[in-house]
C-alpha cells in the first residue's frame, strides 16, 4: 500500500509504504528532522499497523542504525572533518589526566646511545636552514616524530607547547619536533595557523636507528650523555607539572 503525507510546505507529498508501523515512524521523523511535515496532517496508525511495529526485527534495526553511522564517518572524511572530531575526542581523553606521561616509565628505561653516525643525522629547520644531531650533543633534547596530518600528533601538540613554553629559558634542554609529512609546507602551515612557538625539523637524511618506530607520534628524550632515557608511542599529556620536573632534573645532572 503507498500512501503519501501531505506537507505544509508548498504542498510537496512524500510517498512510502504502510509496510510496517515502525517505518512509518522513521519516514516521519525523517521528515521532522528537515521541518517539513505538519503534525495537524499526519494520519494516524491502525491497531493492526501498531502490532506490526512491535515486531520489527531488532536485526533490521540495528542494520539502518550501522548504515547511518557509516553515512556520518563518510561524511566527515570526504568533507575532511573527520580529523578535526578525532582530534576533538583525543584531547578530551588527554584533558581527563588519563594519558599523562608517567615518569615511573622514563626512570626505568635503559635505552641505547647515540653513535657518532647518528649524531650526524641532517635536518632542516622551517626556514631551510640545516642542522643535525650533533648540533644538540650535550644537552637534555625533547624530541617528538609528528605529522600534520596525524590526529593523535596533533592533538598532543598544545601541551608540547605548553611544556616548551615552561622550559625555554632553560638552556640545557632543546627540542626537536620532526616532521614526517611529505610536502614540508603542509607542517609550516599548520604550525603557523596555530602560532605554536617551539622550533620544528625536517629530516635532512635517513632517520637514526635510535629515532626509527613503526607508531606516530612517537616521543624521546635523549640525556645529556646521548642516551634515550625516554620512549612513548601514541599520545600523551606532556604538559603535566610531573613531567616538567622530570625533565628540569634530568637537566641539572653533573652541572
Amino acid at each position: 500500500m503507498v500512501d503519501t503525507l501531505d506537507l505544509k510546505s508548498n504542498g510537496i507529498k512524500i510517498p512510502y509504504r504502510f509496510e510496517s508501523g515502525q517505518r512509518y515512524m522513521k519516514a516521519l521523523q525523517v521528515v521532522n528532522l528537515w521541518g517539513f511535515f505538519d503534525k495537524n496532517h499526519v494520519p494516524s496508525m491502525s491497531k493492526a499497523e501498531n502490532q506490526s511495529a512491535s515486531k520489527t526485527s531488532p536485526l533490521k534495526k540495528s542494520l539502518v542504525q550501522w548504515v547511518v553511522i557509516g553515512l556520518v564517518l563518510g561524511g566527515l572524511y570526504l568533507t575532511g572533518l573527520h580529523t578535526n572530531v578525532i582530534v576533538g575526542m583525543q584531547r578530551v581523553m588527554l584533558y581527563t589526566g588519563l594519558f599523562n606521561a608517567q615518569t615511573t616509565d622514563i626512570h626505568t628505561l635503559d635505552g641505547p646511545f647515540l653513535s657518532d653516525a647518528d649524531y650526524n643525522f641532517s635536518m632542516l629547520t622551517s626556514d631551510g636552514k640545516r642542522q643535525s644531531l650533533r648540533d644538540f650533543e650535550g644537552q637534555v633534547t625533547f624530541v617528538n616524530v609528528w605529522a600534520s596530518w596525524c590526529p593523535p600528533c596533533v592533538a598532543e601538540m598544545p601541551t608540547i607547547e605548553t611544556l616548551y613554553t615552561n622550559v625555554s629559558d632553560n638552556d640545557n634542554i632543546r627540542f626537536i619536533m620532526l616532521s614526517l609529512d611529505d610536502e614540508p609546507d603542509s607542517a609550516i602551515q599548520f604550525m603557523d595557523g596555530k602560532d605554536y612557538t617551539m622550533p620544528y625539523h625536517f629530516p635532512g637524511s635517513p632517520l637514526p636507528h635510535a629515532f626509527n618506530s613503526t607508531a606516530l607520534p612517537t616521543t624521546y628524550v635523549v640525556s645529556k650523555e646521548g642516551q634515550v632515557v625516554y620512549k612513548k608511542k601514541g599520545i600523551a599529556d606532556y604538559s603535566s607539572p610531573a613531567f616538567t620536573r622530570w625533565l628540569i632534573e634530568l637537566s641539572e645532572v653533573g652541572d
